[in-house]
């Protein structure tokens, strides 16, 4: 499929999503929206997709709210708002429930839905010119649709002082809130998003779509009875799939998993 707000790459089973709107500074209006939903699940139906990039071509990862955006919602009633914010939060929400691993590469401005973005993927790498906010009560609203996601990545107490404050938060912090999982310098940022591919390559596809699973069903739970058999049938069921037997025959024999690709 072709987008009108986006450009796909596919390279070696990777696919990086490029929010195409340098103009704007990659900043969320209906059609960006709609047409990352439709892109995060094409690729995450697509089995030759290991892994999904999602970065912003220009200055800026995505400056958030496209101004001309928020003046017609700000003109809109209560229902239209509504309707609109359920698209947003259900494509952070399409981003976040990917089967595939999903790294952001972030530059420059990642602030309000573009920090929600940054949080909704798995991992985060940042270069060093990046900078993060909930800067949304400067315009009167709150950071609403990527709470979950934000709040999954810099936790409850941080987010009271963010969430009010609207402070830019530079790489460094950013890496220290754990929204970062790595702040490096920005002509290294390829390199870096590279490295961690890499790494995701190794593993097997459904196993890591497994982890992805059992961290939503296990995080901020009790550990109870039902947790601990909720885990133990878990790791029993993936036991016995093929995925699972090849990896251990593949590390028994020393050589390469044949979801591994060979150059």
């Amino acid at each position: 499929m072709s987008y009108e707000t986006l450009e796909i790459v596919r390279e070696a089973g990777v696919a990086t999503i490029w929010m195409n709107r340098p103009d704007v500074h990659n900043a969320f209006n209906a059609q960006l929206i709609a047409d990352l939903t439709a892109a995060c699940i094409e690729l995450d139906a697509d089995d030759t997709v290991r892994a999904v990039v999602l970065a912003g071509r220009g200055k800026s990862f995505s400056a958030g709210a496209d101004l001309n955006w928020m003046k017609a919602a700000g003109e809109a009633s209560e229902a239209e708002n509504f309707a609109d914010a359920m698209k947003l939060a259900g494509m952070l929400r399409t981003l976040a429930e990917m089967k595939k691993p999903t790294i952001a590469r972030v530059h420059g401005a990642a602030l309000g839905g573009g920090m929600g973005l940054a949080s909704a993927c798995d991992i985060c790498m940042a270069g060093d010119k990046a900078v993060f906010a909930t800067s949304e009560v400067k315009f009167g609203i709150i950071p609403s649709a990527i709470s979950p996601y934000v709040l999954r990545a810099i936790g409850e107490r941080q987010a009271y002082r963010y969430f009010q404050t609207a402070e830019r938060i530079n790489a460094t912090r950013a890496a220290e809130l754990g929204l970062a999982h790595d702040a490096v310098a920005t002509e290294e940022l390829d390199a870096k998003v590279k490295e961690v591919v890499e790494a995701l390559l190794q593993g097997g596809p459904k196993s890591q779509a497994a982890a992805k699973d059992l961290i939503r069903a296990v995080a901020n739970r009790p550990v109870s009875d039902a947790l601990v058999m909720d885990t133990a049938r878990r790791i029993a069921s993936l036991r016995a799939t093929p995925e699972a037997k090849e990896g251990l025959a593949a590390f028994l024999d020393k050589r390469p998993a044949a979801w591994i690709a060979q150059g």
